[in-house]
């Protein structure tokens, strides 16, 4: 496997590869297309995109296969180019080149003790930047047993997804069309005859939540906000909440509260309903995070203290009310838009 192929990823930065005939860099592409950048000294605004003015169609004599990329002013200063304001030429990459790609071993769970073996092509792994790293070591002749990546700690179901993720850009179940709501999604039944199933034990909350872990450990920030989604998406029961609630303070930092925010707050509105449908695991749950009770509470608090300074500024912003016949004085109403009428004749 040639050196090139070691260095073709689907979204890692820009790598040099070998100089052009004109000694400009041929730079392998991160994307499927091979006109995506992540970021690099090539993106002329830092939104990941080649823009089109800096693009051109190949001279005369090049090979269709790359994209010439040009600056457009020959002297800018800091930058390299080969004179002709060319700064590189990107090679067009196909889905079979990312497939020709060696494949890595992932060791998932304890080999020895009913672990799982699984494979994947290297130019994919390197869309992970925690993969990336471990990849950077693998030169062209390091042999496909020496290309191992281990999990010994994660589930096989999430690094599947992770996976299927890495060549899709999706995992099931995915998002489709919400056919009542045109402009709204739904997680695909798997099984066509019994539709979507409501979440009884917290299975398929966890199964999303332990893809957001994952994902944040593998630095895949796309497919955490993916994982995040399809969580909010399914219907479960208190004590699947909770199943879910459990796993996620116990492995999510405090300050992830993209997805601990939306616990503590559903609980702080539910609790005091949904904890007769799970008594002693909501006991649990409160005892085993101290964190947990604390966020809820503060949502609480916060939501009574906004609550007062409603109505103390309704109070002050009451309309005034003109005093019975005799008195000079106006009163303050209540901001109400009529004056209370007395029932006493």
């Amino acid at each position: 496997m040639s050196d090139e192929h070691d260095n073709l990823a689907p979204v890692a930065p820009l790598r040099e590869t070998q100089a052009s005939a004109a000694d400009t860099p041929v730079i392998t592409a991160d994307s499927m297309e091979g006109v995506v950048v992540e970021t690099s000294r090539f993106d002329n605004n830092g939104d990941g995109v080649v823009d089109p003015l800096f693009e051109e169609q190949p001279g005369e004599g090049e090979s269709t296969d790359l994209i010439v990329i040009k600056d457009g002013d020959d002297g800018d200063e800091g930058e390299e180019h080969d004179g002709n304001g060319v700064l590189a030429r990107i090679k067009r990459q196909t889905y079979a080149d990312f497939l020709s790609t060696p494949t890595v071993t992932i060791n998932v769970g304890d080999i020895e003790n009913d672990g799982s073996v699984l494979s994947a092509h290297q130019a994919f792994l390197l869309r992970s930047p925690y993969l990336a790293g471990i990849c950077s070591s693998y030169t062209h002749d390091v042999p496909a047993s020496e290309r191992v990546v281990n999990f010994p700690d994660e589930d096989l179901d999430a690094v599947g997804c992770f996976l299927q993720y890495l060549y899709t850009d999706e995992y099931s179940p995915r998002l489709v069309p919400n056919p009542q709501r045109p402009d709204d999604t739904i997680l695909e039944a798997l099984d066509p005859d019994l539709g979507v199933q409501k979440d009884l034990d917290g299975g398929h909350l966890l199964k999303h939540a332990k893809i957001y872990t994952l994902a944040e450990k593998l630095g895949m920030e796309e497919l955490k906000t993916l994982a995040h989604a399809k969580i909010h998406k399914i219907n479960s029961t208190a004590k699947g909440e909770l199943e879910y609630a459990r796993f996620v303070y116990a492995n999510t930092p405090r300050e992830d509260k993209t997805i601990r925010t939306p616990i503590a707050t559903y609980w702080a509105h539910k609790s005091h309903v949904l904890r007769h449908e799970a008594e002693d695991e909501f006991r649990g749950m409160i005892l085993e995070f101290p964190q947990f009770a604390y966020d809820m509470l503060s949502i609480v608090l916060d939501q009574k203290e906004k609550k007062n300074k409603d109505v103390h500024r309704e109070e002050r912003e009451g309309t005034e009310i003109m005093a019975p016949p005799g008195t000079a004085e106006k009163t303050r109403g209540s901001a109400r838009k009529r004056p209370r009428t007395s029932s006493i004749i």
